[in-house]
């Protein structure tokens, strides 16, 4: 004969699903903004200590910075698709090393922000930590299926990423950049309020301990570049002349 459940132990259920699913988002949050921290720091000592020369050169861009930009990428795919077969720890200090990478490829943004425009470095960061903490929040209350915007934000993605290589290749600027800047900051704003919702939506129905520590890794792990995207193509817009 079944057990009938009393509004006491329902309540003691619900109690165990929300505390372990803010467990869970606060080991998203501790990492993803560790990472955020460490690419600060990396910047921060590169400029403090010269090392920009190793990224800028008077011909432009060295080969140490394209390195960290393109091996970024490439360790940020692969880190992907090795999410549930990789340790939480081993996934953990990937991240970090991605966020290393990270730092090294803001330097010259920022140190070109600091010598122009110093205080556009700061309202980039406060707008975009307002931004990412709204549409985060939006992403995990809102009742409303966000999966339609999957292909179009990666559409979107691919196509700037594509931009940022021919802008290596041929300058762009003026009203193209600005728009460039601002689609970018619209797609990855959306971003952070779908990936948001896709790590509730996941946590609910992942079976074991170890595949929720993984998730809440490579949930990081696109917060991190989410957050960061935000924060870049602000900086751009308040620096575009």
């Amino acid at each position: 004969m079944p057990v009938k459940k009393t509004p006491v132990r329902r309540a003691v259920k619900v109690a165990e699903k929300n505390g372990g699913i803010d467990v869970y988002l606060k080991k998203i949050f501790t990492l993803m903004f560790g990472a955020v921290a460490v690419s600060a720091l990396t910047t921060f000592i590169t400029i403090y200590l010269g090392g920009i020369r190793l990224l800028v050169s008077a011909g432009g861009m060295t080969p140490f910075f394209y390195i960290m930009l393109f091996g970024g990428l490439a360790l940020a795919i692969w880190a992907q698709a090795r999410a549930f077969s990789l340790r939480p720890t081993a996934a953990a200090i990937l991240l970090f090393i991605y966020a290393v990478m990270i730092g090294f490829v803001l330097t010259p943004m920022i140190w070109g922000g600091l010598a122009v425009n110093p205080a556009s470095i700061l309202w980039a960061f406060i707008i975009a930590a307002i931004m990412f903490a709204c549409m985060a929040m939006f992403g995990y209350k809102t009742a409303k299926n966000l999966s339609f915007l999957g292909i179009f934000l990666m559409m979107g993605m691919i196509g700037l990423i594509l931009v940022g290589i021919v802008s290596m290749i041929w300058s762009i600027g003026g009203t193209f950049s600005t728009v460039v800047c601002a689609i970018g900051v619209l797609v990855f704003a959306l971003f952070t309020a779908y990936d948001m919702q896709n790590l509730k939506n996941e946590y609910n129905v992942l079976g074991n301990d170890m595949q929720k520590d993984q998730l809440a890794v490579l949930g990081a792990l696109h917060l991190y570049i989410s957050f960061i995207a935000i924060f870049q193509y602000l900086l751009g817009l308040l620096n575009r002349n």
